[in-house]
């Protein structure tokens, strides 16, 4: 039985908490910063084994395993107000913030772990990369779904900038379902069709997960056909370019 903790009480902490109270881990406590006191009240009204701290500090001091979940703006002047253990278990879920300048902030040799969890946590369906590998920062995020651990910085910083593609993937399903609903059908009718769409042609990438993606491009394109069409137009028009830009711009935010 542990006890775990959160400074930073947002919507990541919030679906973490859901998965966790939810799963097979063996928690006897989580503590929760009165940082955003709407949420942390949900929590606590919610789950019986969530409690409210007194403050920052409090929940440094109860917990066994530690997350930081502050934004990046405010993390450096909540982390350095804090007194952490020697040897204490800390993740820290805050995105964009370089590990040395993590631990300058903590000022204590603790055992610090980096990870990405992403919002499916909260239905234990999620997918957390984490940095360095740690077994029992891995059980934890199995238990929400699955954890890919890395071995090297360069690998957990290009795997947070993939994971920067969850507004696009919903940006274009926004705009296909726009397109439709402009030519006349109701736009709830035409989220029922391509939501689903979507879905399932993740879920063949999941199952297919020994064959190129580019492979499965193919399978779904017949030649000639509409899908090929679509995806040569999106190619010629600078689509192809215009994403791995993104992606490179969003690398060099990461590793500045």
């Amino acid at each position: 039985m542990m006890r775990i903790g959160f400074v930073g009480t947002g919507t990541i902490t919030e679906a973490m908490v859901t998965g966790i109270v939810g799963s097979d881990l063996g928690v006897e406590e989580i503590l929760v910063s009165p940082r955003n006191r709407q949420i942390a009240a949900r929590l606590a009204s919610r789950f019986s084994s969530v409690r409210i701290a007194k403050d920052n500090q409090d929940v440094v001091d109860a917990a066994d395993v530690l997350f930081l979940a502050v934004r990046p703006q405010i993390a450096e002047e909540v982390i350095t107000a804090l007194a952490f253990r020697a040897g204490q278990t800390v993740v820290s879920v805050i995105a964009a913030t370089d590990r040395s300048k993590l631990l300058g902030w903590i000022r204590e040799d603790v055992r610090l772990s980096q990870a990405i969890p992403l919002p499916f946590v909260a239905e234990r369906a999620g997918v957390t990369a984490i940095y360095p590998p740690n077994p029992e920062i891995a059980a934890i995020f199995a238990a929400l779904g699955s954890a890919v651990e890395c071995e090297a910085k360069e690998e957990y910083d290009l795997l947070a900038v993939a994971s920067a593609l969850m507004g696009t993937y919903f940006g274009i399903l926004d705009r296909a379902t726009g397109w439709v609903a402009e030519k006349g059908v109701a736009r709830e009718k035409v989220r029922a069709y391509l939501a689903p769409l979507f879905a399932s042609l993740a879920q063949t990438a999941v199952r297919a997960e020994t064959t190129p993606l580019d492979t499965l491009r193919r399978e779904f394109s017949t030649p000639g056909g509409l899908n090929e069409q679509v995806f040569d137009d999106f190619e010629r028009g600078g689509g192809g370019r215009a994403l791995t830009d993104a992606l490179e711009a969003v690398l060099r935010r990461v590793r500045r």
